[in-house]
């Protein structure tokens, strides 16, 4: 039985790739946004480290997590979709200003959601 040239191609790419599917052509891929801020305390003076701020999927509740560093800031790959974020309190602390939610489409770079916190 007689194999097209074209046939011949998408077998042998396969053959080369195993793990890689193939794709449409026309099919555009699936491109992540991010979220970044920070978490500071004594009016924005202070960055506080090692924190988990976590965002929600509005929609479908899935979550992703990240953590603060030294400068207090974090960033976060997320599929696209609204997000809420929350942030990790220890004992004696509240939020005094929280970002709004937030709308992530592919390849956006929602900067500047920043959470201050307030001690008791």
């Amino acid at each position: 039985m007689p194999v097209s040239l074209a046939t011949a191609a998408v077998l042998l790419s396969l053959a080369c790739h195993p793990n890689r599917p193939v794709l449409d052509p026309g099919a555009r891929p699936a491109v992540d946004g991010t979220i970044s801020g920070t978490v500071s305390a004594s009016g924005g003076a202070v960055p506080v480290s090692a924190r988990k701020v976590t965002a929600i999927n509005t929609q479908t509740g899935a979550k992703v997590e990240a953590s603060t560093t030294s400068t207090g800031g974090y960033t976060m790959r997320v599929p696209p979709g609204t997000y809420r974020l929350e942030m990790e309190l220890r004992s004696g602390e509240t939020v005094a200003t929280a970002p709004a939610p937030t709308e992530v489409d592919p390849g956006d770079l929602d900067a500047g959601r920043d959470f201050l916190l307030k001690t008791l």
